[in-house]
């Protein structure tokens, strides 16, 4: 009888340990699957023990597989594969300006041309120096001039100017 109880607790490690592997391995739920079939596995074999044994296994399941999950995906990002395919934040503090802000806010009423459509975001030339730029007033043509409305952080905001 010791012996299933042995086997019972080496299912529940056995889930565990699936569950770690589910948040490393990309396998579509195959790994989740099978973990779960560990876990019924040892619930089985613990309510086949006695009924308390197997309310007390489903106690411990409740508790363990949400604590395995977020040990997971906290160790996750500090391994050699999780720092590979997640995004780090920036270093940048507060307070920290975001370069060529001053250079931009130079521009503000300077007129220029549009190299790509706007639509309503394009590129415009403003003495030799191209700059992403957002249309005032939704899709505006190549080659149209344009003038400096606005600058807010990087984002330039320019109006068309009419041509007499």
């Amino acid at each position: 009888m010791v012996w299933w109880l042995i086997f019972a607790v080496f299912l529940y490690f056995a889930c565990a340990a699936l569950i770690v592997a589910e948040v490393f391995v990309p396998s579509g739920g195959l790994i989740s699957i099978c973990a779960l079939a560990c876990l019924g596995g040892g619930i089985a074999i613990f309510f086949h023990h006695s009924m308390i044994a197997g309310w007390i296994g489903v106690g411990i399941a409740a508790i363990m597989i949400p604590a395995v999950l977020i040990f997971s995906y906290r160790i996750f990002p500090k391994t050699r594969f999780g720092k590979s395919v997640t995004l780090t934040p920036s270093e940048r503090r507060q307070g920290d300006a975001i370069p060529d802000t001053d250079k931009l806010k130079d521009l503000l009423g300077a007129e220029g041309v549009v190299l790509t459509p706007l639509r309503p975001v394009g590129m415009c030339d403003f003495s030799d120096r191209r700059v992403e730029c957002v249309a005032e007033s939704g899709y505006v043509d190549k080659g149209k001039k344009v003038k400096v409305i606005n600058v807010e952080s990087t984002q330039l905001t320019v109006r068309i100017i009419e041509e007499s």
